[in-house]
């Protein structure tokens, strides 16, 4: 069994954290739970904005604070997803993003890696004292779907989101 886990994004990781925006800039796949990184070409630009994003005194004017994290496997130390837990939901979120956001890299997609990452963040927003959780996923994302079933996700409602002009469902996971 593979073992895979969620860290706090470091200097470390910044050639693979660059590699994986590319792959997804090459693939033309939407990075979600990737915080700024689709417009960031620095990686430490990249971890400043996160490390910014964890505290309400920090976090940019309109966002929310927010946890960012790396899921690694184990055995060869190799990036394979990013996610976001947003502490709270503003007005947007409530609608249209929810309190995670998370991406497998395009390569490394159809492994189950997806299924467990949201599962091992579970344990954290609980640490966190999230009770209800928020997750969105485009109509047409049908992995996505899967996953947020998978971890117990109750389909409340479809909206659209008018600026990016896509339709989203809206599940909650309840702690």
């Amino acid at each position: 069994m593979e073992i895979l886990y969620l860290i706090k994004p470091s200097a470390e990781y910044a050639e693979q954290i660059m590699a994986y925006r590319q792959e997804f800039l090459d693939t033309g796949s939407s990075m979600d739970g990737c915080g700024p990184l689709v417009h960031t070409e620095s990686p430490e630009d990249w971890l400043d904005q996160v490390k910014k994003m964890e505290s309400k005194e920090t976090v940019p004017e309109n966002l929310v604070p927010a946890t960012q994290l790396l899921y690694i496997r184990k055995a060869d130390n190799r990036l394979v997803g990013m996610l976001q837990i947003r502490h709270y939901c503003n007005e947007y979120l409530q609608m249209y993003g929810g309190n995670i956001g998370y991406s497998i890299r395009p390569s490394e997609r159809r492994k189950g890696y997806a299924k467990t990452m949201l599962h091992d963040s579970l344990a954290l927003c609980k640490k966190m004292d999230i009770k209800k959780i928020l997750i969105t996923c485009k109509d047409s994302n049908e992995a996505s779907r899967k996953t947020i079933l998978a971890n117990g996700g109750k389909y409340e409602s479809s909206v659209f989101e008018p600026d990016r002009k896509i339709k989203l469902e809206r599940y909650w996971i309840t702690l």
